[in-house]
């Protein structure tokens, strides 16, 4: 068992960011708030964590976790301010991210504009393949057409790729190939698939999750690395934490391979702070 005193709750949102630091042998809570740093939110979390070692010298070295929320990919969702992102399906399956399931969140209002897609249709490809439901193969997957299609993704200057097939959650093999034909043409470009993101039946769900995962990968991925790197510079030898939607811990190696299961990170925690007190 670890002899280390404190655990620290760290929250970055649009406007401050929140510190709560336990000292779990006493119990005694310290709170601190700083302004959010928008163009680097770590420089804001460093702030806050050395203005908390003025109240209590040293205690980064007493650090047993730091469990960190934040609304950052939420928030680059709705600015939409995510990486240029491109999309690879099977043939026919194109409009996906348009066509949803024609469920009208205002039945009655004749005006309601729908959210335009995080990937346009120019950024959207499709590739000669067919996987049954049963998970058999009906179409192999031409590796030579996927080569093209990488490369002209490559050349639109993409940053991010998500890859969602017919049926793949029965038969992973073709998006797998893909994969690696991606990690070998564009190495540079970020990639996720739907059989690792959602692995479950229903086209647009499917579709649109791997689709947000691929747009925030990029921008998650990075800040989560300066944010490691940066509590490891002022002493931090403990085991960092990011919060779920769904109210968990994830590591951030999980977190930055999966950034869509951090959306509600920020939100989730008031959530439950609110019904353990409540």
């Amino acid at each position: 068992m670890s002899d280390r005193l404190y655990r620290l709750g760290c929250d970055i949102g649009g406007t401050f960011t929140d510190f709560v630091l336990l000292n779990d042998r006493t119990g005694e809570i310290r709170i601190n708030k700083c302004l959010t740093t928008p163009a680097d939110p770590s420089d804001a979390v460093e702030q806050g964590i050395r203005e908390l070692e003025e109240k209590v010298p040293g205690f980064v070295q007493e650090l047993e976790e730091v469990i960190h929320g934040t609304t950052l990919v939420i928030n680059s969702i709705i600015e939409r301010k995510g990486a240029k992102t491109g999309l690879i399906t099977t043939q026919g399956f194109r409009d996906v991210l348009e066509l949803g399931r024609e469920i009208r969140y205002a039945p009655y209002d004749i005006f309601a504009e729908f959210p335009r897609p995080l990937i346009p249709r120019r950024f959207r490809f499709e590739v000669d393949e067919r996987v049954r439901s049963d998970g058999k193969v009906l179409g192999a997957l031409d590796p030579d057409q996927v080569r093209s299609v990488v490369r002209r993704m490559r050349d639109m200057g993409l940053e991010s790729i998500a890859v969602c097939l017919i049926n793949s959650f029965e038969n992973p093999a073709h998006e797998l190939m893909i994969k690696e034909i991606i990690q070998e043409e564009a190495p540079g470009i970020s990639v996720s698939i739907s059989y690792e993101v959602l692995p479950q039946i229903r086209e647009y769900e499917r579709t649109s999750t791997t689709a947000t995962n691929a747009y925030v990968k990029p921008l998650t991925g990075r800040y989560l690395e300066r944010l490691s790197r940066r509590l490891r510079s002022i002493g931090f030898q403990g085991r960092l934490f990011i919060m779920l939607s769904s109210g968990g811990v994830t590591s951030i190696e999980t977190a930055a391979q999966f950034p869509v299961r951090i959306i509600e990170s920020g939100p989730t925690a008031a959530v439950f702070s609110g019904q353990y007190y409540g």
